[in-house]
């Protein structure tokens, strides 16, 4: 009985605890009662809890969990609570005193797959490879963190080591132990393929990926390009502006991709563009996200180029940073990328036109070799891109898929 009359005198206390300090809250803030209702679960909770969990517990942990809970709920991989010691690692990040190992992650299902492998990065220089999955980051399951704070624990002040668990096809689970480096890389290379046909690499999209494409392009001008293929395999995305940079000397003028908030306001990107100059064949895999996705998007809506290979992973959506009160903050999802045409790529990707799988390899930005008889993808798209430049031929329209024999089935 004694029991009894304890726990209820407990439930009371922390009750009209609660409802005082909700009751104050919501007078300041001018909230509905359903709005109360839920603040006074959560204060109930959080009292109940402080007074009288097994062990003391310090309130600014429990506060941290229940909002890393609230972003958690969300399903989103892309949103994510960053607690003080993260935040301040990302922030000392921005002010370029951090590096990382050379690796672009992809997240899907719950997993961590690396995307690409950065040329002479300390990823390829141990060993890592393409599709390889990371298990663990300092002894740290990813499955028991967010994929943000993966990412973040995997970067680091240069010159720091940390340790990754990988698992890879065939073989067993394998540890890296691998030290941080500041990674520079070039992102855009070009070659001839032959008098006509000019052939395009673009790894990421940095800062500098805007005027490394626009150089590259007036070379193959200059050599008498009629035609491009342009190859964004593994390429995971990066900088939107420089994307949009690239976009906006081959997309036809109008929208580039529009950016759409849950109110439906929208930032919409533009080229000028008077007209597509040449015909161009984009090339994709499962592993071509965000903004590499965009690029093809609008080059396959306005018909200035047709795709090849396999659909994109589908990363579409916008992210900004929260600051908080503690020196934590929030990297919250608030808008989404949709074509020209409309059509959103978050969780649907890009679909090909003509769909050709085969097995990834890494894709170095360096290595413009072009003559391996087992990349069919490349293959096809050299074959479809010289019979538009043969047919004297800029955009891809329907007769485009009825004229050439060889063109193989969509």
């Amino acid at each position: 009985m004694f029991r009894k009359h304890f726990f209820l005198t407990i439930i009371l206390v922390a009750l009209i605890s609660s409802a005082l300090t909700v009751g104050l809250i919501c007078f300041v803030l001018g909230v509905n009662s359903k709005t109360a209702l839920d603040l006074a679960r959560f204060f109930v909770a959080l009292r109940f809890i402080e007074g009288h969990y097994v062990q003391e517990v310090e309130r600014g942990k429990l506060i941290d969990g229940a909002i890393g809970g609230m972003v958690g709920s969300l399903g989103d991989p892309h949103s994510v609570y960053l607690a003080p010691q993260i935040y301040s690692a990302l922030r000392a990040e921005t002010s370029g005193s951090f590096g990382g190992i050379g690796v672009y992650m992809g997240f899907k299902n719950g997993g961590v797959q690396i995307m690409s492998v950065i040329p002479d990065g300390p990823g390829q220089r141990a060993g890592l490879q393409t599709n390889d999955e990371i298990l663990a980051v300092d002894g740290t399951p990813v499955t028991e963190i967010s994929p943000g704070e993966v990412a973040l624990r995997i970067r680091g002040e240069v010159g720091t080591n940390v340790e990754i668990l990988i698992r890879r096809e065939g073989i067993e689970d394998k540890t890296y132990n691998l030290t941080r480096e500041i990674i520079k890389t070039k992102t855009v290379a070009g070659k001839m393929l032959d008098d006509k046909l000019g052939y395009m690499k673009i790894s990421n999209f940095s800062e500098n990926t805007g005027e490394e494409f626009k150089t590259t392009l007036a070379e193959l001008e200059r050599d008498g390009m009629k035609g491009l293929i342009l190859d964004l395999r593994q390429n995971p995305g990066g900088v939107i502006t420089s994307c949009v940079e690239v976009a906006r000397e081959i997309v036809p003028a109008g929208t580039i991709t529009s950016v759409i908030q849950r109110d439906g306001s929208k930032e919409v990107y533009t080229s000028d563009l008077s007209a597509a100059k040449f015909p161009i064949v984009v090339l994709l895999d499962e592993n071509s996200a965000s903004a590499s996705e965009l690029l093809s998007g609008a080059l396959q809506d306005t018909k200035a180029a047709i795709v090849v290979g396999e659909k994109s992973y589908g990363k579409g959506s916008v992210q900004t940073l929260i600051p908080m009160a503690h020196n934590d903050g929030i990297k919250l999802t608030i808008a989404k990328y949709y074509t020209p045409l409309g059509r959103s790529i978050d969780g649907e990707g890009i679909l090909p036109d003509v769909e050709i799988k085969q097995d990834a390899v890494p894709q170095h930005i360096y290595n413009l070799q072009t003559d391996d008889t087992t990349d069919a993808q490349l293959q096809t798209a050299e074959k479809l891109l010289r019979h538009q430049v043969d047919a004297g031929k800029i955009l891809f329209d329907e007769n485009f898929w009825s004229t050439p024999a060889e063109t193989p089935a969509q």
